[in-house]
């Protein structure tokens, strides 16, 4: 389920289940604590990759168990940057940036404010879309080391 890619990466694959994403937190958290990440910093990585995570597994890979959600963290000296991918159709990233998530109408809504969380815990979110092939989700928080 997890291997290490490199010696500055890991690779976390599940299949598309929320009950596995317990485990993706474990590793989320390991890390963030590893690269002496503040609790309050590693907390808002696990959040994000959590919230990655339950995107792709329930609007990417609409709950099927069979197609896997790979997690890719990449820990760098200064940073750590994780990569969510699915194999789903993708969204127009666009539509969903423009959305105002503080609108009432979207503050009574179930869904649609996973973004936005992840951009205001994260110091960088972007997204790479591969037409019938998936998307990524980038995720990336700066170490901030006292000076």
């Amino acid at each position: 389920m997890a291997e290490a890619i490199g010696a500055d990466e890991i690779l976390v694959r599940i299949p598309s289940r929320l009950e596995i994403l317990d485990v993706v937190d474990k590793v989320a958290s390991a890390i963030a604590e590893h690269m002496e990440f503040p609790e309050e910093e590693a907390n808002s990585i696990a959040n994000s990759v959590i919230e990655a995570g339950t995107n792709a597994i329930q609007h990417g890979h609409f709950l099927d168990a069979d197609l896997p959600v790979d997690f890719l963290f990449q820990i760098g000296a200064d940073a750590l940057r994780v990569r969510v991918s699915d194999q789903g159709p993708g969204f127009d990233v666009e539509a969903v940036l423009r959305s105002d998530p503080t609108s009432p109408d979207s503050l009574l809504a179930s869904r649609g404010r996973g973004i936005f969380i992840m951009k205001s815990l994260m110091d960088e979110v972007s997204f790479e879309m591969l037409p019938r092939r998936g998307c990524t989700v980038v995720l990336t928080k700066r170490l901030k080391r006292g000076s």
